[in-house]
């Protein structure tokens, strides 16, 4: 048996291709992007919830996207949708995490289909490879082009299941506004050198130490993004890192209640995420593979009882989040808004995760209104 087999299912095959297929059809995360008719193809040929049944239903279509973006002319704009949509595909035959080896093809794939969309980017997307103790950190760089003087940088940490190439297409859109963005796999997840432990925001220091030898990149205006489980690790860096920031955002990010063995028995089976939560979460641990062992390692990481609450954070800061939220509760949003340095805060009374809504206020349109618009607002009022 896998390990991952331990923990709790959160819905039975039929749930888990209804809900699916729902998401899919509103355009809502994890199925942003993939196209309703190829989704309700790919789920007509998963009949269990083995995982690597799961992986090769989604890979085929990706298989197609790529054999199209081979035929099409290389570094046009068809190849580059071909292969953007190949990685959509692949990555959600990965998701949450490469559980199994039918998920860690998908992932390669999904790397390799990322990267073929990307030879054509305009601005260019480079592939930065940070040294870091014996191993490296894998990120992706883009910067706008013909700016005068120095540009702002996003430091764009992915979450649980999220990943350095959502990082980067999602903030890619700034780069009109003279704006670059860093994306990376936070510890435990993707490409990421390290797993989660002590003192591992070492690894986003070792970022910002890069970051700030590029000579484009204007010092005084890095402002670091975390959604999610990367939301933690942001309200780790605006504290650590207060002097080398000017800004941070915090979409729905773990604070102390979400590690808490109560609390967390129920979130490994929350409706709202759509399968394999306490798995994805158990990866990201050297050592960890039953729910018991999950359960007795993850209260290490309160912010609050190692005292990053009460420190100073970097200010400004934008705080993001829903009321409903079964992953993160807002106990812990309003446990980070009302300690230590002034924050600005965008919360949802009828947002889940990450503020989203079924209608309404999914991930793009809390980006477009509310994350964009504040990144612009600060850095204009700087200026």
């Amino acid at each position: 048996m896998n390990a991952a087999d331990l923990f709790p299912i959160t819905r039975t095959l039929e749930e888990l291709k209804a809900e699916a297929q729902a998401r899919a059809d509103r355009n809502g995360y994890p199925l942003a992007g993939l196209v309703p008719d190829e989704v309700r193809e790919a789920l007509s040929k998963v009949h269990s919830l083995d995982r690597d049944e799961w992986a090769a239903a989604w890979s085929a279509i990706g298989d197609r996207y790529v054999e199209k973006g081979k035929s099409s002319p290389q570094g046009s704009a068809d190849a580059r949708t071909a292969f953007m949509q190949a990685w959509r595909y692949y990555s959600f035959a990965r998701w949450p995490v490469p559980i199994g080896a039918g998920k860690e093809r998908a992932y390669r794939k999904a790397l390799d289909a990322f990267l073929a969309a990307a030879q054509s980017l305009d601005p260019p997307l480079e592939v930065v490879r940070i040294p870091f103790e014996g191993k490296e950190i894998v990120g992706y760089l883009r910067l706008p082009k013909n700016v005068e003087g120095k540009v702002p940088l996003i430091v764009a940490i992915g979450g649980l299941d999220s990943r350095k190439e959502d990082m980067i297409e999602r903030f890619g859109v700034l780069l009109s506004t003279g704006i670059g963005s860093f994306g990376f796999d936070m510890p435990g997840t993707g490409e990421a050198p390290i797993k989660i432990g002590p003192n591992a925001e070492r690894m986003f220091s070792a970022v910002i130490d890069y970051v700030l030898t590029r000579p484009e990149i204007d010092a005084g205006k890095i402002i670091v993004y975390g959604g999610s489980f990367g939301g933690h690790w942001g309200i780790r860096l605006a504290v650590t890192e207060r002097e080398r920031l000017f800004g941070a955002i915090v979409q729905s990010g773990p604070v102390h209640t979400a590690f808490q063995p109560e609390f967390l028995e129920k979130a490994f089976v929350t409706k709202e995420y759509l399968f394999d939560r306490g798995p994805a979460i158990a990866s990201m641990y050297d050592g960890v593979s039953t729910p018991a062992e999950l359960l007795q390692r993850a209260p290490k990481n309160s912010l609050l009882t190692q005292g990053y609450l009460e420190r100073p954070s970097v200010e400004p800061m934008l705080v993001i989040a829903g009321e409903h939220d079964t992953q993160v509760p807002i106990s812990d949003i309003n446990l980070l808004i009302h300690s230590g340095s002034p924050k600005w805060s965008w919360i949802n009374p009828n947002g889940g995760h990450m503020g989203r809504e079924t209608k309404g206020w999914v991930d793009p349109v809390i980006f477009r209104k509310v994350t964009a618009p504040w990144i612009l607002q600060v850095l204009s009022a700087n200026a």
